[in-house]
């Protein structure tokens, strides 16, 4: 295949001011079918997710210059752009935690790429800058995901990303002067570094042959690394060579007395645990199945405390006697309530529950024999972190909403009196704007709530532009939370709606388990009908909405628009699955199969996932599809780019009338996480852009 034919130019109408003519990159096409148990399946882009070729790099570059050109002739992008960066240009501060006397919090100036951690000597004492990420590269393209300190806070281990993969490194400094030593590991992921004795735990993959961000992920493993030892003397802590697709995590108690590793297949995990103190030290069951989410909370000199959703949908906590880690000894320690648990934190002397109540966080503060004290009163709604420790009763949170960010505030645990500590000042007014919950019914009769935010004073005249957002999967919940892209739109008379799909957490492992497998229509039905509730509302028209997801949410935005491209005017579906015949043969795809189940399953899963996947259910038939900007990024390792790539590429070669639609890719970027400030202001410029442009709307910012 040359590169000649690659590159072959299609050209269609572009229906908008911002371009006379829009020139699409054809990429050819290969005659690639695959048989689902009879069931042929063509795939003539394959090879597209070969991400390292030269004919895959020059789609791409071609690719991105029709998107760069398009984008940068909507009149207002340059505007936008300086509002974002108005807008970001706000102090971030995460809440404090307290090692060894000292205080540590992260913080952001507003447009570091990455956010800085501080040190206080006391919390009136003036903070001095810990570790700074962002002198670990120039762009901004190194993140730091983790840090953790040595029992004795002699060292911190620190753990980092390269440009949004998911693969980690690890690296130690001295505490007390930052200097750095020579430990250094590779090819670590998904794992922090759990300190025991004069090293730590980590998780690791056996460094990859080929294909370093998209070959498959098999025989994940803990090791224990010894501190001054090159990462070849490590030792193998444990693992299964049976199962290649078991991901094993690693947990070290407060105390280092035990020892816990985790085993996943996916959405449960079972708990293996090892007592040091033993005469003989070896790993014991400590919960055997694998069905169902479960975490070690805490321990003390009686009890092992794990919040497990095993015989309770809404979740519970459960204690462990120390002298007798039986699966069998357990008893429940808070049983399970009319609301999910979605945290646990434990002082010297409590516990703090933090519940969802109808998608927004409402912590509690408990006894250590397991009564409730009270409620901790927030000032609003919205969603809460909470830091605190067993070594010590200081609590600090973070509160945030859609209109407010995150807010630091101390919490006197005796007296249940919350102290502001730190609050950021924004460049626009809270009070402008207004969040309301409202419930409507799915096409099967389920009440789903969302939440819609949007300038005080709207009129429900039907003409308001949209931005309809949503997720639908992995037990994720959606509670309200900050961020700074939306403030434009807001200011623009627009307004932001995210319904709260099954498929989440909101409700539980039952709501959880009702938008999978099998019951991912359920999911898609919710988002329509969150779609058509806005319009009989007359909140909005499919002229004035446009969809949003990443990730699970790009296939729903994918599947949705699929089903009901009458209803959008604008979709953005980023770093999507789209192909969810393959999605299991790449990096950690496999560890999806919870949620989505797999074309290799059986017939019926097969037929199923064929029923709704992006990629195989685009028409060509003339119908109008609304406007579709495609993101996605050429470091993206959880959810590879060849999605995204596929779905571009059949898009755009199938007869889906005039509206545009294009791919922007991302380069030194990945899934998401770690993203310096510079490109998310990039990306959010370009997203906001396109669905402003396409709902109508003018927009002029002071």
């Amino acid at each position: 295949m040359t590169l000649t034919k690659l590159l072959l130019i299609t050209t269609m109408l572009f229906t908008g001011s911002a371009a006379a003519q829009l020139k699409y990159p054809a990429a050819a096409t290969d005659n690639v079918i695959d048989d689902y148990f009879g069931i042929k399946v063509a795939d003539p882009y394959r090879w597209l997710e070969n991400d390292s070729s030269d004919a895959t790099a020059a789609w791409v570059a071609a690719q991105n210059e029709v998107s760069s050109a398009y984008l940068s002739k909507i009149p207002f992008r340059n505007a936008l752009k300086q509002r974002l960066t108005s807008l970001y240009r706000y102090e971030r501060m995460g809440a404090p935690f307290k090692v060894k006397g000292k205080y540590y919090f992260f913080r952001n100036n507003g447009l570091q790429n990455q956010d800085v951690l501080y040190v206080q000597d006391a919390l009136d004492a003036e903070p001095r800058v810990f570790f700074d990420p962002n002198t670990l590269s120039d762009d901004g393209t190194v993140a730091l995901n983790s840090i953790s300190f040595s029992e004795d806070g002699k060292y911190f281990a620190y753990v980092i990303s390269r440009s949004g993969s998911d693969w980690n490194e690890i690296f130690v400094a001295e505490t007390a002067t930052g200097r750095r030593l020579d430990d250094h590991i590779m090819w670590a992921k998904f794992t922090g570094a759990a300190w025991c004795g004069d090293g730590f735990f980590y998780s690791a993959y056996d460094a990859p042959e080929d294909g370093v961000y998209s070959s498959k992920n098999e025989f994940h493993k803990v090791m224990y690394h010894k501190i001054g030892t090159p990462q070849s003397a490590d030792v193998l802590e444990y693992n299964d060579t049976k199962n290649a697709l078991m991901f094993h995590n690693c947990g070290v108690s407060d105390d280092e007395r035990f020892v816990f590793v985790y085993k996943s297949l996916g959405h449960g995990n079972a708990i293996y645990v090892k007592d040091m103190r033993a005469a003989h030290p070896s790993y014991k069951v400590l919960v055997p199945s694998l069905e169902d989410e479960c975490q070690v909370i805490a321990s003390d000199d009686k009890f092992i405390y794990i919040l497990t959703a095993a015989g309770a949908p809404k979740r519970k906590i459960i204690s462990i006697p120390v002298d007798d880690l039986r699966s069998e000894a357990q008893r429940d320690f808070i049983p399970e309530g009319d609301y999910v648990i979605s945290s646990v934190a434990k002082t010297a002397h409590n516990f703090i529950i933090t519940y969802e109540i109808n998608a927004c966080d409402h912590p509690q503060v408990f006894s250590l024999e397991g009564k409730h004290l009270y409620d901790i009163e927030l000032p609003l709604p919205g969603s809460v972190g909470i830091s605190a420790s067993e070594r010590h009763d200081e609590v600090f949170y973070r509160l945030s909403s859609y209109t407010s960010p995150g807010t630091v505030y101390s919490l006197d645990i005796a007296s249940g009196r919350s102290t502001l500590l730190r609050a950021p000042e924004m460049a626009f007014n809270p009070d402008d704007f207004t969040t309301q919950q409202v419930v409507y019914n799915s096409k099967d009769g389920t009440p789903i709530r969302m939440f819609l935010t949007y300038k005080k004073g709207l009129k429900l005249n039907g003409d308001n532009p949209t931005l309809l957002y949503g997720y639908g999967g992995f037990n994720i919940s959606l509670t309200p939370a900050f961020n700074a892209r939306i403030i434009p739109f807001l200011e623009a008379g627009g307004i932001y709606a995210v319904a709260n799909l099954r498929g989440g957490s909101e409700y539980g492992e039952e709501w959880h388990q009702a938008g999978t497998k099998l019951n991912k229509q359920n999911v898609f039905d919710d988002f329509i009908a969150a779609a058509e509730w806005l319009i009989a509302q007359k909140y909005t028209s499919p002229k004035r909405l446009a969809c949003n997801g990443g990730s699970n949410g790009g296939l729903l935005v994918g599947a949705v628009v699929n089903q009901r491209p009458d209803l959008f005017a604008a979709a953005v579906p980023q770093v999507g699955v789209m192909d969810m015949m393959r999605y299991h043969l790449f990096t950690i795809g496999w560890n999806w199969a919870g949620d989505y189940g797999r074309s290799d399953d059986s017939p019926e899963m097969a037929e199923y996932l064929l029923k709704y996947s992006p990629l195989h259910n685009i028409k060509n038939d003339g119908t109008p599809y609304p406007a579709i900007l495609v993101t996605t990024a050429d470091h993206d390792d959880r959810v590879v780019p060849a999605h995204s790539f596929k779905y571009a590429a059949t898009l755009q070669a199938s007869n889906t009338g005039n509206n545009v639609k294009i791919i922007r890719i991302d380069s030194k970027a990945g899934h998401g996480g770690g993203k310096p400030i510079s490109k998310i202001i990039d990306e959010y410029t370009d997203i906001y852009s396109f669905i402003m442009y396409h709902l109508g709307m003018t927009p002029k910012w002071k």
